[in-house]
């Protein structure tokens, strides 16, 4: 069994204060994908983690202090591959995929649209770019688990207040039937895989004591290939670990 962690660490130099790798080292995670780590590729040191059992693989942003994603792996990992060959995307520091026997395991960071239109509208371009590419990546690497922060709700039971008339960017009609697409043609939720009802949240926002109060969203999820999902085995939300707005997300899976 492999056990994944997914969390969007909002700057990995604040998580490690806040006692990151104290708790990944007392725990047995094999797989670990952060998201957002604000550090620039000065920062992108393969022996960075090494003292906590882990080798790191890194996508940095070329703009320091934004976006990036990296992946810890307990077993040194041969395959790794950088961004998905759109410039515009890569040098956000967005995906990072490597390859385990016949398994890939993808970290992405979709772009956010709450700073404005002009963001969204990027983020309407990226997923609408994104989706043909993994559906063209599933026809070579046919077991793909792809984590994340999506930045996206996807059913009414994912955030606390549904009815809301405000249009936020995570919340449009728009991204959440490309959202429905990609878990109906493409992949399976691996949450909803076990838990098809159940409430659960990933991010809370820092305002109006909103963690506290459990008015969050979920838009941090681990995609299995659908023909696969037979392999999640658990899956937990880590509400009580606070390293940023997020929680950490854990997916265990039979991978054979």
């Amino acid at each position: 069994m492999k056990k994944i962690i997914s969390l969007n660490v909002n700057g990995l130099r604040s998580a490690i204060l806040k006692g990151f790798t104290a708790w990944i080292k007392e725990n047995d995670f094999d797989i670990i994908c952060l998201q957002e780590i604000k550090m620039d590729s000065s920062y992108a040191d393969p022996d960075f983690f090494i003292n906590q059992g882990y080798y790191s693989y890194w996508h940095c942003a070329t703009k320091k202090g934004y976006s990036g994603v990296m992946i810890l792996s307990k077993e040194k990992i041969n395959n790794i591959f950088i961004g998905t060959g759109n410039p515009e995307y890569d040098q956000e520091g967005r995906v990072i995929r490597a390859d385990i026997g016949d398994w890939s395991i993808i970290n992405a960071y979709f772009p956010s649209g709450s700073s404005g239109d002009e963001r969204h509208d990027f983020k309407m371009k990226f997923i609408q770019d994104f989706y043909p590419w993994i559906k063209e990546l599933l026809y070579i690497r046919k077991k793909i688990i792809l984590v994340g922060d999506y930045n996206i709700v996807h059913q009414t039971i994912d955030i606390h207040n549904p009815e809301r008339k405000d249009n936020p960017s995570g919340y449009r009609p728009e991204e959440r039937a490309w959202l429905n697409a990609w878990f109906s043609e493409l992949f399976d939720d691996s949450f909803r895989v076990l838990f098809p009802h159940k409430q659960e949240f990933s991010w809370w926002s820092y305002r109006a004591g909103s963690y506290q109060k459990n008015k969050g969203w979920r838009i941090d999820y681990q995609s299995i290939s659908k023909p696969f999902s037979d392999c999640v085995i658990n899956y937990k939300h880590h509400h009580d670990i606070r390293f940023s707005d997020h929680c950490p997300i854990e997916g265990n899976y039979n991978l054979i």
